[in-house]
C-alpha cells in the first residue's frame, strides 16, 4: 500500500492498561472469596465481552457461581482505584494517537467493552478527541473473534472502502483473529498475552510498543 487511510484500535490492553487492573481487582476479591486460579481464568477472558466472560467463569467455577454479584464487587473496587484520571494509560498511547491525527489519518476504536464505558473512560483521560468513530461491544451482532466489530468500524470511518485499507492494533488473540477474519491488517502489540504460533501466522507484524507502532504505521503514509 502507498497510503494509510485508517487505523482501528482495541481499547483494553492497547490504549489502557486495564487488563492488569481488572485482574488485580479480582485477585483482591479472591482474598475473601474462594477463587482458585483466578488470575489464569481472567487471562482466558481477555478480549471477550462481559457475557463471554460470564460463561468462562461459570465453566470454571460451576453454574451456581455468583458471577454477577462478584463482578459488581470487582467493578466497585475498580471504580475506587481507577475512576477519573486514575485510569492507567498505556505507554505511547497519546503519542501514537497524536501523530496519527497530525498526519490526517482517520482513527476508530472498536472494543468489546460497552460503548458508554468506552466513551466515559476516553473522556476521563482526555483521549476521546483523537477518535473519529467509536464502536462498543454491544453494537456488533457477534463479538470477537468474529470480524463484525471491525467491519462496522471500517464502514463508519470510510464507507465502501476495501477491508485491506485498514490496520488494526490489538493485544488479544481474539482481536487478531477478528482483524484477520475481516481481511484487514492485524498488528499485535502484546500486553499480557504473548503471541503463539497461531497468532504469529495471523498477525501481519508483532511490535513491542505503541511508539514503535506509530513509526511503523506512519512509514506507509509518507509522514
Amino acid at each position: 500500500m502507498n497510503s494509510l487511510p485508517a487505523v482501528i484500535f482495541d481499547m483494553d490492553g492497547v490504549i489502557f492498561d486495564t487488563e492488569r487492573a481488572v485482574i488485580n481487582c479480582w485477585k483482591t476479591l479472591s482474598e475473601t472469596c474462594d477463587l482458585p486460579d483466578i488470575e489464569n481464568i481472567c487471562i482466558e477472558c481477555i478480549g471477550t465481552t462481559s457475557e463471554m466472560t460470564r460463561s468462562i467463569m461459570l465453566r470454571h467455577y460451576g453454574n451456581d457461581f455468583p458471577y454477577d454479584e462478584l463482578s459488581e464487587q470487582v467493578s466497585r473496587i475498580f471504580e475506587q482505584r481507577y475512576s477519573g484520571r486514575n485510569l492507567p494509560v498505556k505507554n505511547g498511547a497519546e503519542h501514537i494517537l497524536s501523530h496519527l491525527k497530525a498526519a490526517g489519518i482517520k482513527v476508530a476504536l472498536a472494543s468489546s467493552t460497552r460503548s458508554d464505558i468506552v466513551r466515559r473512560e476516553l473522556t476521563d483521560t482526555g483521549l476521546i478527541g483523537y477518535f473519529d468513530e467509536i464502536v462498543g461491544g454491544e453494537m456488533a451482532a457477534r463479538s470477537k473473534p468474529a470480524p463484525d466489530i471491525f467491519l462496522m468500524a471500517a464502514e463508519k470511518l470510510a464507507a465502501g472502502s476495501s477491508p485491506d485499507h485498514f490496520y488494526v492494533i490489538e493485544d488479544s488473540y481474539n482481536g487478531i483473529r477478528a482483524a484477520h477474519a475481516a481481511g484487514m491488517h492485524p498488528v499485535m502489540v502484546p500486553d499480557i498475552l504473548q503471541p503463539d504460533e497461531e497468532i504469529l501466522s495471523l498477525a501481519e507484524i508483532v511490535l513491542p510498543d505503541l511508539i514503535t507502532a506509530a513509526d511503523w504505521l506512519l512509514s506507509f503514509s509518507g509522514n
